[in-house]
Protein backbone atom coordinates (compact mmCIF):
# COMPACT_ATOMS: atom_id res chain seq x y z
CA UNK A 1 0.00 0.00 0.00
CA UNK A 2 1.13 3.63 -1.05
CA UNK A 3 0.57 6.35 1.24
CA UNK A 4 1.75 9.95 0.79
CA UNK A 5 2.61 12.51 4.10
CA UNK A 6 4.11 15.83 3.85
CA UNK A 7 7.08 17.23 5.60
CA UNK A 8 9.91 19.93 5.13
CA UNK A 9 13.79 20.10 4.65
CA UNK A 10 15.39 23.08 5.18
CA UNK A 11 18.16 24.29 2.48
CA UNK A 12 20.02 27.48 4.19
CA UNK A 13 17.70 29.26 6.27
CA UNK A 14 14.22 28.45 4.46
CA UNK A 15 12.27 25.49 4.64
CA UNK A 16 11.53 23.52 1.26
CA UNK A 17 8.49 21.06 1.28
CA UNK A 18 8.99 17.39 0.87
CA UNK A 19 6.25 15.08 0.00
CA UNK A 20 7.22 11.20 1.98
CA UNK A 21 5.87 8.25 0.28
CA UNK A 22 6.29 5.37 1.67
CA UNK A 23 5.05 1.97 0.25
CA UNK A 24 5.38 -1.77 1.39
CA UNK A 25 5.50 -4.93 -0.66
CA UNK A 26 5.92 -8.27 0.24
CA UNK A 27 8.85 -8.65 -1.53
CA UNK A 28 11.44 -8.07 0.73
CA UNK A 29 12.00 -7.06 4.30
CA UNK A 30 14.54 -3.87 3.74
CA UNK A 31 14.01 -0.59 4.97
CA UNK A 32 15.17 1.64 2.12
CA UNK A 33 15.08 5.63 1.73
CA UNK A 34 15.82 6.95 -1.50
CA UNK A 35 15.27 10.67 -3.09
CA UNK A 36 19.05 12.20 -2.71
CA UNK A 37 19.08 11.25 1.17
CA UNK A 38 22.30 12.02 3.20
CA UNK A 39 23.91 9.17 4.48
CA UNK A 40 22.71 9.72 8.05
CA UNK A 41 19.40 9.20 7.73
CA UNK A 42 20.34 5.84 7.27
CA UNK A 43 20.24 5.65 10.94
CA UNK A 44 16.67 6.97 11.34
CA UNK A 45 15.11 3.40 10.41
CA UNK A 46 16.30 1.82 13.63
CA UNK A 47 14.92 4.87 15.74
CA UNK A 48 11.57 4.68 14.10
CA UNK A 49 11.56 0.81 14.08
CA UNK A 50 12.32 0.95 18.37
CA UNK A 51 9.77 4.00 18.17
CA UNK A 52 7.28 2.40 16.80
CA UNK A 53 7.37 -0.53 18.97
CA UNK A 54 8.23 1.06 21.70
CA UNK A 55 4.70 3.23 21.30
CA UNK A 56 2.44 -0.17 21.78
CA UNK A 57 2.11 -0.30 17.42
CA UNK A 58 3.73 -3.51 15.09
CA UNK A 59 6.87 -2.40 13.01
CA UNK A 60 5.22 -4.35 10.22
CA UNK A 61 7.64 -7.52 8.68
CA UNK A 62 7.81 -5.91 5.15
CA UNK A 63 9.67 -4.40 2.52
CA UNK A 64 9.72 -0.83 2.97
CA UNK A 65 10.69 2.01 0.70
CA UNK A 66 10.57 5.72 1.81
CA UNK A 67 11.11 8.00 -1.21
CA UNK A 68 11.39 12.04 -0.46
CA UNK A 69 10.49 13.99 -2.93
CA UNK A 70 11.47 15.97 -4.86
CA UNK A 71 14.07 13.65 -5.78
CA UNK A 72 16.79 16.81 -6.61
CA UNK A 73 16.88 18.12 -3.58
CA UNK A 74 19.63 17.15 -1.08
CA UNK A 75 17.80 15.85 2.53
CA UNK A 76 19.37 15.56 5.96
CA UNK A 77 18.61 16.64 9.28
CA UNK A 78 16.08 14.88 11.39
CA UNK A 79 12.86 16.21 10.68
CA UNK A 80 11.89 12.95 8.94
CA UNK A 81 12.00 10.87 11.37
CA UNK A 82 8.35 11.42 12.64
CA UNK A 83 6.72 11.86 8.77
CA UNK A 84 8.18 8.17 7.94
CA UNK A 85 7.16 6.44 10.70
CA UNK A 86 3.52 8.17 10.16
CA UNK A 87 3.84 6.34 6.65
CA UNK A 88 4.77 3.17 7.93
CA UNK A 89 1.81 2.97 10.48
CA UNK A 90 -0.84 4.43 7.46
CA UNK A 91 0.74 2.37 5.21
CA UNK A 92 0.19 -0.91 7.44
CA UNK A 93 -2.94 0.13 8.53
CA UNK A 94 -2.38 1.10 12.05
CA UNK A 95 -4.14 4.22 11.23
CA UNK A 96 -6.88 5.48 9.91
CA UNK A 97 -7.06 7.14 6.79
CA UNK A 98 -8.30 10.91 7.15
CA UNK A 99 -8.52 13.88 4.86
CA UNK A 100 -6.55 15.46 7.39
CA UNK A 101 -3.48 13.84 6.64
CA UNK A 102 -3.27 15.42 3.28
CA UNK A 103 -3.79 19.32 4.73
CA UNK A 104 -1.05 18.62 7.95
CA UNK A 105 2.81 18.90 8.34
CA UNK A 106 4.75 15.98 10.36
CA UNK A 107 8.40 16.71 11.81
CA UNK A 108 10.23 15.28 14.52
CA UNK A 109 12.90 13.57 15.93
CA UNK A 110 11.90 10.08 17.97
CA UNK A 111 13.72 8.85 20.49
CA UNK A 112 13.91 5.15 20.84
CA UNK A 113 10.78 5.01 23.22
CA UNK A 114 8.63 7.13 20.96
CA UNK A 115 9.20 10.45 22.50
CA UNK A 116 9.96 13.79 20.33
CA UNK A 117 12.97 15.17 20.43
CA UNK A 118 13.91 18.96 19.74
CA UNK A 119 14.69 19.72 15.87
CA UNK A 120 16.64 22.54 14.73
CA UNK A 121 14.93 24.77 12.23
CA UNK A 122 11.55 24.45 12.99
CA UNK A 123 10.92 27.89 12.32
CA UNK A 124 11.79 28.69 8.64
CA UNK A 125 10.17 25.07 8.12
CA UNK A 126 6.69 26.02 9.65
CA UNK A 127 7.16 29.56 7.80
CA UNK A 128 7.68 27.91 4.02
CA UNK A 129 4.52 25.41 5.16
CA UNK A 130 2.00 28.22 5.73
CA UNK A 131 3.13 30.76 2.48
CA UNK A 132 2.02 27.02 0.73
CA UNK A 133 -1.41 27.55 2.74
CA UNK A 134 -0.36 24.33 5.56
CA UNK A 135 -3.18 24.69 8.01
CA UNK A 136 -2.05 22.07 10.67
CA UNK A 137 1.60 21.23 11.92
CA UNK A 138 2.65 18.95 14.26
CA UNK A 139 5.87 19.58 15.90
CA UNK A 140 7.66 18.77 19.31
CA UNK A 141 6.16 19.62 22.33
CA UNK A 142 9.48 21.71 23.36
CA UNK A 143 9.67 23.31 19.70
CA UNK A 144 6.06 24.21 19.76
CA UNK A 145 6.73 28.31 21.36
CA UNK A 146 9.02 28.40 18.71
CA UNK A 147 6.84 27.04 15.38
CA UNK A 148 3.89 29.47 16.79
CA UNK A 149 5.84 32.81 16.26
CA UNK A 150 4.80 31.70 12.51
CA UNK A 151 0.72 33.18 12.50
CA UNK A 152 -1.98 31.91 10.84
CA UNK A 153 -1.22 28.57 11.19
CA UNK A 154 -2.06 25.83 14.07
CA UNK A 155 0.63 23.83 15.91
CA UNK A 156 -0.12 21.03 17.49
CA UNK A 157 2.82 19.72 20.24
CA UNK A 158 3.85 16.67 20.78
CA UNK A 159 5.27 14.68 23.56
CA UNK A 160 5.12 10.87 22.13
CA UNK A 161 4.25 9.23 18.98
CA UNK A 162 1.60 7.11 20.75
CA UNK A 163 0.30 10.67 21.23
CA UNK A 164 -0.21 11.39 17.50
CA UNK A 165 -1.76 7.84 16.45
CA UNK A 166 -4.18 8.22 19.31
CA UNK A 167 -5.00 11.85 18.13
CA UNK A 168 -4.81 10.71 14.56
CA UNK A 169 -7.12 7.39 15.34
CA UNK A 170 -9.25 9.42 17.38
CA UNK A 171 -8.94 7.96 20.43
CA UNK A 172 -7.87 11.82 21.94
CA UNK A 173 -7.61 14.93 20.45
CA UNK A 174 -4.46 16.90 21.09
CA UNK A 175 -5.56 20.34 22.06
CA UNK A 176 -4.14 23.42 19.69
CA UNK A 177 -0.63 25.38 21.17
CA UNK A 178 -2.10 28.49 22.20
CA UNK A 179 0.44 31.09 21.06
CA UNK A 180 1.97 34.05 23.48
CA UNK A 181 0.42 37.13 22.03
CA UNK A 182 2.64 39.08 24.03
CA UNK A 183 6.07 38.12 23.00
CA UNK A 184 6.47 40.42 20.32
CA UNK A 185 5.97 43.17 23.05
CA UNK A 186 9.06 42.58 24.10
CA UNK A 187 10.70 44.07 21.23
CA UNK A 188 10.28 47.41 22.84
CA UNK A 189 11.44 46.04 26.49
CA UNK A 190 15.33 44.80 25.37
CA UNK A 191 17.63 45.16 27.55
CA UNK A 192 21.29 45.50 27.03
CA UNK A 193 24.16 44.34 28.94
CA UNK A 194 26.63 46.77 27.64
CA UNK A 195 25.34 50.60 27.06
CA UNK A 196 27.37 53.58 25.69
CA UNK A 197 26.67 55.61 29.14
CA UNK A 198 29.36 52.96 30.33
CA UNK A 199 31.84 54.42 27.61
CA UNK A 200 33.88 57.45 29.90
CA UNK A 201 35.40 59.90 28.02
CA UNK A 202 35.94 59.12 23.94
CA UNK A 203 33.46 61.68 22.47
CA UNK A 204 34.91 61.20 19.26
CA UNK A 205 34.93 57.75 19.50
CA UNK A 206 30.88 57.89 20.22
CA UNK A 207 30.49 60.29 17.65
CA UNK A 208 31.92 57.87 14.76
CA UNK A 209 29.64 55.32 16.36
CA UNK A 210 26.85 57.15 15.95
CA UNK A 211 27.60 57.57 11.89
CA UNK A 212 28.22 54.26 11.45
CA UNK A 213 25.62 52.79 13.22
CA UNK A 214 22.70 54.90 11.12
CA UNK A 215 24.12 54.44 7.75
CA UNK A 216 25.54 51.10 8.58
CA UNK A 217 28.79 51.77 7.63
CA UNK A 218 32.04 49.77 8.43
CA UNK A 219 33.99 51.41 11.11
CA UNK A 220 38.15 50.51 11.87
CA UNK A 221 39.38 51.21 15.28
CA UNK A 222 42.74 51.51 16.04
CA UNK A 223 44.43 51.65 19.39
CA UNK A 224 46.84 50.22 22.32
CA UNK A 225 45.74 47.10 23.93
CA UNK A 226 43.11 47.96 27.18
CA UNK A 227 42.02 51.41 25.28
CA UNK A 228 38.69 49.91 25.40
CA UNK A 229 37.81 48.85 21.41
CA UNK A 230 35.79 46.02 22.39
CA UNK A 231 34.28 47.73 24.87
CA UNK A 232 32.84 50.53 22.49
CA UNK A 233 32.14 47.29 19.89
CA UNK A 234 29.75 45.86 21.88
CA UNK A 235 27.65 49.25 22.84
CA UNK A 236 27.27 49.69 19.37
CA UNK A 237 23.82 47.28 19.08
CA UNK A 238 22.42 49.78 21.81
CA UNK A 239 22.65 52.96 19.61
CA UNK A 240 21.17 50.88 16.06
CA UNK A 241 17.70 51.16 15.67
CA UNK A 242 15.11 48.64 17.31
CA UNK A 243 14.40 45.58 15.30
CA UNK A 244 11.35 45.36 13.14
CA UNK A 245 9.09 42.20 13.87
CA UNK A 246 9.71 40.90 10.27
CA UNK A 247 14.11 41.74 11.00
CA UNK A 248 13.69 40.13 14.54
CA UNK A 249 11.78 36.48 12.76
CA UNK A 250 14.75 36.87 9.63
CA UNK A 251 17.43 36.75 12.07
CA UNK A 252 15.81 33.79 14.43
CA UNK A 253 15.21 31.72 11.57
CA UNK A 254 19.11 31.47 10.88
CA UNK A 255 19.76 31.25 14.74
CA UNK A 256 17.03 27.93 14.70
CA UNK A 257 18.84 26.57 11.72
CA UNK A 258 22.30 26.37 13.46
CA UNK A 259 20.96 25.28 16.43
CA UNK A 260 21.55 28.31 18.61
CA UNK A 261 18.23 29.58 19.65
CA UNK A 262 17.44 29.36 23.55
CA UNK A 263 14.67 27.28 24.01
CA UNK A 264 12.84 29.28 27.06
CA UNK A 265 13.23 32.33 24.64
CA UNK A 266 12.58 31.33 21.20
CA UNK A 267 12.94 34.31 19.31
CA UNK A 268 15.84 37.08 18.37
CA UNK A 269 15.26 40.79 20.26
CA UNK A 270 18.43 42.54 19.75
CA UNK A 271 20.55 43.10 17.02
CA UNK A 272 23.28 40.23 17.13
CA UNK A 273 27.00 40.51 17.86
CA UNK A 274 29.14 38.62 16.62
CA UNK A 275 33.29 38.19 17.43
CA UNK A 276 34.73 35.18 15.30
CA UNK A 277 38.68 34.24 16.52
CA UNK A 278 41.71 35.34 13.97
CA UNK A 279 42.09 31.36 13.82
CA UNK A 280 38.34 30.64 12.17
CA UNK A 281 37.89 28.81 8.74
CA UNK A 282 37.15 30.36 5.73
CA UNK A 283 33.73 27.90 5.88
CA UNK A 284 33.08 29.12 9.30
CA UNK A 285 33.20 32.31 8.69
CA UNK A 286 31.20 32.24 5.46
CA UNK A 287 28.80 29.07 5.62
CA UNK A 288 29.50 26.37 3.14
CA UNK A 289 28.57 22.60 2.67
CA UNK A 290 26.43 20.50 0.57
CA UNK A 291 23.98 21.23 2.96
CA UNK A 292 24.88 25.10 3.40
CA UNK A 293 24.39 25.92 6.62
CA UNK A 294 24.91 29.80 8.26
CA UNK A 295 28.65 31.25 8.61
CA UNK A 296 29.46 33.85 11.06
CA UNK A 297 28.98 36.50 8.51
CA UNK A 298 24.91 35.05 8.46
CA UNK A 299 24.69 34.84 12.41
CA UNK A 300 25.70 38.65 12.36
CA UNK A 301 22.90 39.47 9.94
CA UNK A 302 20.99 42.82 10.77
CA UNK A 303 23.36 43.41 13.64
CA UNK A 304 27.56 43.38 14.39
CA UNK A 305 30.31 41.53 12.64
CA UNK A 306 33.36 42.60 15.00
CA UNK A 307 37.05 41.16 13.33
CA UNK A 308 39.41 41.86 16.56
CA UNK A 309 42.65 42.05 15.94
CA UNK A 310 42.28 42.92 12.17
CA UNK A 311 45.42 42.04 11.53
CA UNK A 312 45.92 38.50 12.57
CA UNK A 313 42.98 37.89 10.09
CA UNK A 314 44.86 35.80 6.63
CA UNK A 315 44.82 38.02 3.62
CA UNK A 316 42.13 35.27 2.63
CA UNK A 317 40.05 35.70 5.10
CA UNK A 318 39.41 39.91 4.65
CA UNK A 319 38.71 39.03 0.79
CA UNK A 320 36.01 36.85 2.14
CA UNK A 321 34.59 38.96 4.12
CA UNK A 322 35.05 42.51 1.46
Amino acid sequence: MLTKVHSCAIIGSCGEFVEVEVDLSNELTTFAIVGLADTSLNELRERIRSAIQNSGYLFPSKGIIANLAPTNLPKAGTFFDLPIAIGVLLASGQINPSKHLDESLFLGELSLDGSLRHTNGVLPVVASASERHVRSIFVPAIDALEASLVRGVTIYPLETLAQLLAHLNGEQQIEPYVPNVQLFDDLDQVTHEYDVSMVRGQEHVKRALEVAASGRHNILMSGPRGAGKMLIARCIPTILPRLTIDESLEITKIYSVSGMLPPHMPLILQPPFRTPHHTVSCVKLVGDGCIPCPGEISLAHRGILFLHELSEYGQNMLEVVC
